[in-house]
């Protein structure tokens, strides 16, 4: 799913595209979102906030189908031009069936495999050995923080783990628990309501068009993670998070400790989703010891606030405290003093 940038209600209003006007949400992309981080996008963003036309193609969408990153990574995705606006936005009118098509049967399905490293200390401390479930897992790249190097900046120097040619870099403040051992994984699992595939070259391309041009690094770390996955493939069940979830969960080992994690996932649910996702995870963990991650932005997690609400970042909760600030591409931890040491 999609990080971000911005301040939060521009954070999950553009994932969802809902509550705003299409103009409107481009402008507030481009200037909270992609200033500073994509020139090229920041300049696309602008120009169909200004074109009447690309704005009014865009309205014939259902309303979580205007993402700008869905557009975005769909003309990237058909090859087209996303270098400069003026012939960006006449690609989108002159091959506007197969943007549209594309847009309405893909999603903003980010897998950031960065995320791990602001996941892994929580996951290290808990007790070993662990059987993973993501929800909302597209292509399953998160559900391998043990296949993963590390290397994390501290005030102390950098403190490193791993042996991968993978690195996560990742900046920390606080009493983080930076493990000296990967977690030990024996078992992992994701359900999506459309999973994609590692080894399924139409999904990696997806994958890639939803990085922004100037993330070069990112695109990089996303080919060989897919790498990594397409070789050892985890099972991803297609389903409904809301449905589909207990029966999941049914099938993993007793002997090994079960989380039930997702990223920058909920934050596509309404209010209501989220209320019904809740108590889902309270009636699991009544009859089973299950551990609840979650690395959203502030106000989707039900109790999962802190204050003031970080602009443009996620906040880390374990069982629904909050433990961590996070950086929606995995590159900043912030750990919180007061939850400086996680119970198991």
């Amino acid at each position: 799913m999609l990080p971000g940038r911005g301040a939060y209600r521009a954070l999950v209003t553009d994932w969802t595209g809902v509550g705003r006007g299409t103009s409107e949400l481009y402008l507030q992309m481009a200037e909270r979102e992609l200033a500073g981080v994509s020139p090229s996008y920041e300049g696309l963003c602008q120009a169909v906030a200004d074109s009447e036309a690309v704005c009014a193609l865009l309205d014939r969408l259902a309303p979580g189908k205007r993402q700008p990153n869905l557009l975005l990574a769909a003309v990237r995705f058909l090859d087209g031009p996303v270098d400069e606006p003026a012939t960006f936005l006449n690609f989108v009118t002159s091959s506007w069936d197969l943007v549209a098509d594309t847009m309405t049967t893909h999603r903003t399905q980010t897998n950031e495999p960065g995320r791990c490293a602001t996941l892994l200390p929580l996951l290290a401390s808990l007790p070993q050995p662990l059987a993973l479930v993501e929800v909302g897992a597209s292509a399953g790249l998160c559900l391998f923080p043990d296949r993963y190097s590390y290397r994390y900046t501290t005030s102390l120097g950098e403190h490193r783990l791993g042996e991968s040619q993978i690195v996560l870099s990742c900046a920390v403040t606080g009493p983080a628990p930076l493990p000296e051992a990967l977690p030990e994984v024996v078992w992992r699992a994701g359900l999506d309501l459309h999973p994609l595939q590692a080894n399924r070259d139409d999904d990696r391309r997806w994958l890639a068009s939803l990085i922004w041009p100037e993330q070069v690094d990112r695109a990089e770390r996303l080919d060989r993670a897919l790498d990594v996955v397409a070789a050892d493939p985890p099972r991803l069940d297609t389903g409904d998070l809301l449905v589909d979830l207990p029966r999941l969960l049914a099938d993993a080992p007793s002997g090994a400790t079960l989380v039930v994690f997702h990223s920058a996932v909920l934050a596509y649910l309404d209010q209501e989703q989220r209320r019904r996702f809740t108590e889902i995870m309270h009636t699991v963990k009544r009859t089973r010891d299950v551990h609840w991650v979650s690395n959203e932005a502030p106000g989707v997690i039900g109790g999962a606030d802190v204050e003031p609400r970080p602009k443009g970042r996620f906040v880390l909760a374990h069982d629904q405290v909050p433990i961590a600030v996070t950086g929606p591409h995995g590159y900043n931890l912030d750990w919180l003093p007061a939850r400086g040491q996680v119970e198991s």
